[in-house]
């Protein structure tokens, strides 16, 4: 038992690098039609970026369901754990910095606002090139940096 949970938090930590990669090289390359719409905002709620969501949980519930079919548990143990970031990435990217569900709106978390900078600064290139912080729940020390600064500003 406690090598499944083993293997789905490990699974939980390379999708970090998974996102990262292809953050950069997919979604910035040549999936681009489909992410295009997230740095461009458009009128609706929905975003063909939304596509993503998707494209990521297949894997997970193919995992899952085979695994589960055929009681490999390592395997549902991985699904598992690319389900878990997952929700970790729908809590952070949808919730906490694009609000496009209202809460945390107001959040003094220092977690919260160096990863809101670092989204704001992916965000200032609205083209596929140039772009930077393709990842989402490991933040560069700039960011910490600047809020750090910014604290001690509001004290002063």
């Amino acid at each position: 038992m406690l090598i499944y949970i083993l293997i789905t938090l490990v699974t939980f930590c390379i999708m970090e690098a998974i996102t990262w990669l292809t953050h950069r090289f997919v979604m910035h390359g040549f999936l681009w039609y489909l992410h295009e719409d997230h740095h461009q905002k458009g009128p609706g709620f929905f975003e063909k970026n939304d596509a993503f969501f998707i494209i990521f949980a297949i894997p997970s519930w193919l995992c899952i369901m085979l695994g589960s079919m055929n009681q490999v548990y390592w395997v549902v143990s991985i699904g598992a754990g690319i389900a878990l970031y997952g929700f970790a990435y729908f809590l952070v990217h949808e919730i906490i910095i694009h609000q496009r569900i209202k809460l945390f709106t107001r959040s003094n978390n220092r977690y919260i606002k160096a990863i809101r900078w670092a989204h704001k600064m992916h965000h200032k290139h609205l083209d596929k090139h140039e772009g930077e912080s393709f990842g989402m729940l490991i933040v560069a020390k700039k960011y910490w940096d600047k809020v750090r600064k910014d604290e001690q500003l509001r004290k002063h």
